[in-house]
């Protein structure tokens, strides 16, 4: 048996392939998925998820929004996802900081505004992990 995972995002279809397992990072800890898993709607939070096919692991950094689990199919619809190979550490260590920078001066920010930078930090932090961890 296997899954069929599919990680989407707003801009583009990140991965798509028939897998054997995945772990993916929830806002209730990381949620392990196997052929025959039972339904499931989870929300996905900064962190790293694992794709293991075969005897390969592919490790992909992942930001924001859900995960559904219905009939071996897993659907990740992230904010943002990126596989660790095309992670550029300096970019995201410039990204980070001037979201960082940009949030000094926040009480004249939106809302809105603040949240974004606070979810560029979050994900620029999982995607240095993921990229250092796998050195």
């Amino acid at each position: 048996m296997s899954l069929t995972l599919e990680i989407v995002t707003p801009e583009a279809r990140v991965y798509s392939d028939t897998i054997d397992t995945v772990v993916v990072p929830t806002t209730d800890g990381e949620v392990g998925i196997l052929p025959g898993h039972i339904p499931l709607l989870a929300q996905v939070d900064h962190g790293e998820l694992r794709v293991t096919k075969g005897s390969e692991t592919l490790i992909l950094a992942v930001g924001g929004g859900f995960v559904q689990v219905a009939d071996d199919k897993v659907a990740v619809l992230a904010e943002n996802a990126i596989t660790q190979e095309k992670i550029d550490e300096r970019a995201v260590e410039d990204a980070m900081k001037r979201a960082e920078d940009a949030l000094r001066g926040k009480d004249s920010l939106e809302p809105a505004e603040i949240e974004r930078l606070e979810g560029l930090v979050r994900f620029s932090v999982a995607q240095l992990d993921v990229k250092r961890r796998r050195r």
